[in-house]
């Protein structure tokens, strides 16, 4: 008998800030982080988030260029992410975003399956990032437009211990 693990949806999105945080062109997004991260939090369907004990992931600097700001969580389902995304007060911060980023050439989110349980790394999100830039959404990383559902058969064939594990637990 062939029993189906169950899966979340991991997501990632980068954004390259117009300012450092501390500049008062950045004050509206600083601002707003704990009440949309508090919101994210209590949501129904969110699992887990990256943040230090700050209670953000703003200190985390993963690419060479200090102003490029990773944010990573993990969520039961698909819906449960895009409903906090686009039907919350989430949605305000969208609608500002190129007050506070600039536009972003490449990739910028990224989504991907993992088993329920398994705490996705920077180093993960960052090769699942590369990956959809270079090839286009598919099972391995892929978008809210274009969705994969989780596939047993690929997952098991995923090298879990490739991926560096997360500094923030």
């Amino acid at each position: 008998m062939n029993v189906m693990t169950t899966y979340h949806i991991a997501q990632v999105n980068i954004g390259r800030i117009k300012a450092p945080l501390d500049d008062q062109l950045m004050a509206g997004f600083v601002a707003r982080l704990d009440e949309i991260n508090a919101l994210a939090d209590n949501s129904p369907g969110f699992v887990w988030r990256l943040q230090t004990s700050e209670g953000n992931a703003t200190y985390f600097r993963p690419y060479d260029d200090d102003r490029v700001l990773l944010n990573m969580s993990v969520w039961a389902t698909i819906e449960a992410l895009r409903h906090y995304v686009y039907h919350t007060a989430h949605v305000e911060l969208l609608r500002q975003r190129q007050a506070w980023f600039e536009k972003f050439a490449g990739a910028f989110l990224a989504l991907w399956w993992v088993p329920a349980g398994h705490i996705p790394s920077i180093d993960e999100a960052k090769k699942r990032l590369a990956w959809l830039d270079e090839h286009g959404p598919t099972q391995f990383a892929f978008t809210l437009k274009t969705v994969f559902q989780p596939d047993d058969e690929f997952q098991r064939g995923i090298d879990w211990s490739s991926f560096r594990p997360c500094p923030a637990v």
